[in-house]
């Protein structure tokens, strides 16, 4: 083999790592490729080469991607980003323990080195919608006494709009920089609390992990199938709408947060169950945490 051709196979598995990279995040944040385009001032179709591999992306195009998917352009590089000797130590360290050691080392840092308070009786939800976040909570709220807070209404109190509305006008930078103050805001309201969580949250690893120090965190879940027929029974389709391959769009999206959904400190899968069979398994999880 050639030196040239050596060279151009080594680039291409660069530049399709890139394009893996940034097709994961999009996932994660539950964007389509029309949705990143927008975001970018990138065109979709250039898009759709990139995320294949094809292509030669500038940095300037590159920061852009980037910055609609709020990180930095060195994450969405396959190189290792230099370290101090200590985070090295840190990351070797904690890279040695359990999933469930990891979790508990992680709530440790936060409840030494975060501002906010314990979680006192907070429960947070996560999910995609149509797994069942809403009814739940409503029905905690109706039975417990507990204080259900939809963090999408906060969202838009703190706006000034609906959230699509959010979304037309300052994309998902704009709308995730409102969830993160509408958050810290509940947070701080709140000491006891039900908080229903948008499906997304979860990909900013700063919010994922002020509610795990700060909330019992359970993944509400069901099937691809079933998130589908509940939102089409709903009449919203959002972030999906207008998208021929929504339900490859919806799988894709799941098993991209899949990892992070199972960080939760309880799992409710609603499939098969019926409304009072999913609220019987969520008081049992609640008393099991000691809430």
């Amino acid at each position: 083999m050639s030196k040239s051709t050596d060279n151009s196979d080594t680039n291409g598995y660069f530049l399709q790592q890139i394009g893996n990279r940034v097709r994961g995040l999009r996932a994660s944040r539950g964007m389509t490729r029309k949705m990143l385009a927008k975001d970018s001032s990138v065109s979709e179709r250039y898009l759709a080469d990139f995320e294949q591999g094809k292509g030669n992306i500038s940095i300037n195009l590159l920061r852009q991607v980037a910055d609609a998917l709020r990180t930095n352009p060195s994450d969405l590089l396959p190189s290792t980003a230099k370290q101090t000797p200590e985070l090295s130590l840190v990351t070797e360290f904690i890279g040695r323990l359990s999933r469930e050691e990891q979790q508990e080392a992680l709530q440790i840092l936060y409840q030494k080195f975060s501002v906010l308070d314990g979680g006192q009786t907070r429960i947070a939800f996560i999910g995609l919608r149509g797994a069942g976040k809403t009814t739940l909570g409503r029905l905690l709220q109706e039975r417990q006494k507990l204080p259900f807070i939809r963090l999408a209404n906060e969202i838009e109190s703190i706006g000034g709009m609906a959230v699509p509305e959010i979304l037309e006008l300052s994309g998902q930078t704009g709308y995730r920089r409102l969830e993160e103050k509408a958050l810290i805001k509940t947070l701080n309201d709140y000491e006891s609390c039900c908080i229903e969580t948008g499906g997304s949250i979860v990909a900013e690893v700063k919010k994922l992990n002020i509610l795990l120090s700060t909330c019992l965190v359970i993944w509400i879940r069901t099937t691809p199938q079933k998130h589908m027929e509940r939102v089409i029974a709903q009449g919203d389709l959002r972030p999906m709408a207008n998208n021929d391959d929504a339900m490859a769009d919806l799988q894709r999206i799941l098993e991209e947060r899949t990892p992070y959904y199972k960080k939760a400190h309880a799992t409710l899968d609603t499939t098969g169950r019926t409304i009072e069979q999913s609220y019987d398994a969520l008081i049992k999880i609640m008393q099991e945490h000691g809430i």
